[in-house]
């Protein structure tokens, strides 16, 4: 058997599970030289801000938005992906 498992929003979620305090408020993960957008939170989507959109185009709207920014964290989502494997893993054990 196998099972797909897609986590919507993942690197915003990640960077999410440790602060909170952004539960309420858009959120954008930057690719690797912060250049552009690689993930997005639904309140962001919302704002009308596409995936792959360079950042300097969009600054303006991510300050009126006081939206927060994060550069991507490898490591973390790494980390969450073994967590949701884990998870999932025992999930299916029961």
């Amino acid at each position: 058997m196998f099972a797909l498992c897609d986590c919507n929003n993942f690197y915003t979620s990640c960077e999410r599970i440790f602060r909170p305090d952004l539960a309420q408020r858009p959120v954008i993960v930057l690719s690797n030289n912060d250049g552009c957008v690689i993930s997005r939170c639904n309140f962001t989507k919302a704002l009308g801000i596409k995936m792959a959109v360079p950042f300097y185009q969009i600054k303006d709207l991510v300050k009126k938005h006081d939206i927060a920014v994060f550069s991507s964290n490898y490591e973390l989502y790494n980390l969450c992906k073994a967590l949701h494997k884990l998870y999932y893993a025992n999930q299916s054990i029961m």
